[in-house]
């Protein structure tokens, strides 16, 4: 059945849009992302992927939630690494987005990515190269120029904070 709207894939750096939702003092309300979101366009699936740190009960609550409102997530467990200051926690999921991405691509008209992140850029390159339309949602705080430069459409946080906003 056709419907006249882009078919597309939502994909969400957690991590990133975590640390965005610090630097802007507020958090997003995702049942309220979807309904923004999906107006006027055909969503096959949202895919959120984050890192799991072991007996993180808050972050299993998190997850639930994100699977009850229809997200796909993705998870693998946090690295552990020494730095001098002790121990920080890392799990990077660029290359897992982008080789989805790349291997939904053909299927979709376009690709909406929930990141800043500069390594991006060379993904969303060559998704303009191939003709898909790719729309970045961030934060003007924390969008790399570099994608800024590249992508079709960037939704700012800001500006739709009325619509997105967890009350």
């Amino acid at each position: 059945m056709l419907t006249g709207k882009p078919k597309v894939k939502i994909y969400i750096d957690g991590a990133n849009i975590f640390y965005t939702q610090k630097r802007l003092g507020w958090f997003i309300d995702w049942v309220k992302v979807k309904s923004f979101v999906e107006d006027g366009k055909d969503v096959v699936e949202w895919k959120y992927y984050v890192g799991v740190k072991d007996g993180d009960e808050k972050m299993l609550k998190y997850l639930q939630y994100l699977n009850a409102v229809g997200f796909n997530v993705i998870t693998k467990p946090l690295k552990k690494i020494k730095v001098n200051e002790g121990i920080i926690y890392k799990a990077n999921f660029d290359v897992e987005m982008t080789a989805d991405i790349l291997l939904d691509k053909s299927k979709l008209d376009e690709v909406i990515i929930f990141s800043g992140d500069s390594d991006f850029k060379y993904l969303v390159k060559k998704l303009k190269d191939v003709g898909v339309k790719t729309i970045i949602y961030s934060s003007r705080k924390t969008i790399s120029w570099e994608l800024k430069l590249e992508c079709s459409k960037i939704v700012y946080f800001e500006n739709i904070k009325d619509k997105i906003a967890r009350e």
